[in-house]
């Protein structure tokens, strides 16, 4: 089952990312902080950030996420990773100053990680997911058959 997700839903996602965030936007001094973590909450449909001392950066409610059935967080991973991709590419995180690398991480209700959603390091930011993963052993060792012949 899929989780859609109103406009108006995405944006308060999107919202609630850039004012985490806008604490670490000062260039002064780079921030020393290693996650970002995403704390959705099934019964209020909440969406917690909060940072590595347990600050809370931000707050919002997701309608969507009300009530969020046996297989929320799977779900939400989904959304909360395609929405920080998107947030991503549109350069959102250009201006951060937290010294790289740092992570957004899934955590559950008890802040216990579920999955880390997002690496930003020096090189690039990249996306972890494991469909990316997904039969590279078997491409690379074709690959390599390829080459040695």
């Amino acid at each position: 089952m899929r989780m859609k997700l109103s406009a108006q839903s995405r944006a308060l996602i999107a919202s609630a990312f850039q004012q985490a965030v806008d604490t670490y936007s000062t260039p002064e001094e780079r921030t020393m902080i290693t996650d970002l973590y995403l704390q959705p909450r099934p019964s209020s449909g909440e969406l917690v950030v909060f940072d590595d001392e347990d600050n809370e950066l931000s707050r919002t409610v997701i309608p969507e996420w009300k009530d969020g059935g046996d297989d929320f967080y799977p779900m939400v991973a989904r959304v909360l990773r395609n929405e920080l991709n998107a947030w991503r590419e549109s350069g959102a995180l250009e201006n951060v100053h937290i010294l790289r690398p740092y992570s957004f991480v899934l955590v559950d209700m008890e802040k216990e990680t579920i999955e880390e959603l997002l690496l930003v390091d020096d090189e690039d930011t990249l996306l972890l997911h494991d469909e990316l993963l997904k039969g590279l052993d078997e491409e690379l060792n074709d690959f390599l058959k390829k080459l040695l012949e």
